[in-house]
């Protein structure tokens, strides 16, 4: 079921909720500085995902990912336990693909707990497919290994924009 969402740049003022969302969501969830730098760092682009609620609109979900020559890299997606399955999470992904497609980018890439089907399968819906294995990657908690998926942009935004069929 989708839900009217807005997306648009995380700012300092969205912090408190995204922190929320994150230390929600991770075992090993990322501090205020981590965000605060990624807000700074110039390669670096942050989104929150807002939907309206009888008391204004509240964050759903949140984005990170860098753009860097030819390709971004998606580091951290996260929606709300109670907002999961509304399409925020395939709102996130459709917004980083076409920023990354306006920017240049061919090639995106992420790695994401081999554990987690509900990512992998969403990324599997976006073109994304199981590259390689990262062996032991989030060793700082559970030690668990990172598939580490790929999708050629270019593909998924001809697809997405009926280009090519």
């Amino acid at each position: 079921m989708d839900i009217s969402v807005e997306i648009s740049p995380m700012k300092m003022d969205d912090l408190d909720e995204v922190l929320a969302i994150e230390a929600s969501c991770f075992p090993s969830s990322w501090s205020r500085g981590v965000f605060m730098r990624e807000l700074w760092l110039s390669i670096s682009r942050n989104l929150v995902a807002k939907i309206e609620t009888g008391m204004g609109k509240e964050i759903a979900g949140y984005a990170n990912y860098w753009i860097i020559p030819a390709e971004v890299q998606l580091h951290n997606i996260a929606v709300r336990k109670d907002m999961r399955r509304k399409g925020i999470a395939s709102k996130l992904v459709a917004e980083i693909m076409k920023s990354a497609h306006k920017e240049g980018a061919s090639w995106g890439t992420l790695e994401v707990r081999r554990s987690n089907e509900g990512a992998i399968s969403l990324y599997k819906k976006n073109g994304f497919v199981v590259e390689g294995v990262r062996p032991f990657y989030y060793y700082t908690d559970t030690r668990e290994d990172a598939l580490i998926m790929w999708v050629n942009i270019n593909e998924w935004f001809m697809k997405r924009n009926n280009y090519g069929t």
